[in-house]
């Protein structure tokens, strides 16, 4: 299937490893001039370096996009490189809490907003615009199934879930100027240096295994691939009537009848 996309300039945020990283190289797969932006420098210029060798264009910046006022000086940067972001993927995010919301301090709910929220919200006000003005523009926001459903700190789950509101409200507004919002929300993603790997290393085999049964209809743990072929997908032309939408890919971890 030809998703139309070769030649377009796409920003990815947290992209130097995991689901950030899968996104860029399946966007790069389809010729997509790629732009990621990260915190660390090495895996930032080794993702790039892989970006590089599918024979795209490649920017890689150092960003820390918990501070939204670094937003204006990335996209300036980007789009200087690379020309006018045409594809923007949100997929910056971390957690911090417990599942308490009482015991969870405001300190933290302001960390994990302005990391997985406003930095989303502060990029689309900036880039959101001219996608109008050229009448054609893809936003991917990255949630999670506990954007959709209860489960993880209260924090997150609070940030997630309303960064799947502010898509939908995106995409019905935006929509008739040729420009889709959607959000996808991956379920328990393995990869190395995430929150999954993270939990198997510092849980005993068996708590492992019962999270599995009680959580993975699949059995297992989910991987990165699935989640940058679902984003390139909706970045694409034959994505055209697919907006304001949040699109699983969790396995069937999900609970909610939509």
């Amino acid at each position: 299937m030809d998703l139309g996309i070769k030649g377009k300039v796409a920003l990815v945020t947290g992209g130097s490893q995991g689901l950030g990283r899968q996104c860029a190289l399946a966007l790069a797969a389809e010729g997509v001039d790629v732009a990621i932006c990260a915190r660390g420098e090495d895996r930032l210029n080794q993702t790039a370096g892989e970006i590089r060798a599918t024979g795209v264009n490649v920017g890689a910046h150092i960003a820390d996009l918990s501070d939204t006022s670094e937003a204006d000086e990335l996209v300036s940067k980007v789009e200087t490189d690379l020309g006018p972001i045409e594809i923007l993927v949100n997929n910056v995010g971390g957690s911090l809490g417990t599942s308490d919301l009482v015991n969870s301090s405001l300190e933290e709910f302001h960390v994990v907003m302005n990391i997985n929220l406003w930095s989303a919200v502060a990029l689309m006000k900036l880039i959101v615009p001219g996608m109008q003005k050229r009448g054609w523009g893809r936003v991917i926001n990255i949630s999670s199934v506990y954007g959709r459903e209860h489960g993880g700190p209260a924090p997150y789950m609070t940030a997630k879930a309303a960064m799947i509101a502010a898509s939908k409200h995106a995409g019905m507004t935006y929509a008739k100027d040729g420009v889709t919002v959607n959000s996808v929300a991956p379920g328990s993603i393995l990869f190395p240096g995430g929150t999954w790997d993270r939990f198997t290393s510092n849980s005993t085999s068996e708590e492992v295994d019962e999270f599995i049964s009680r959580n993975l209809p699949m059995g297992r743990f989910g991987w990165p691939e699935p989640i940058g072929a679902s984003v390139a997908f909706l970045a694409s032309t034959q994505a055209d009537l697919i907006t304001g939408a949040c699109l699983n890919v969790d396995g069937g971890q999900s609970h909610n009848l939509f």
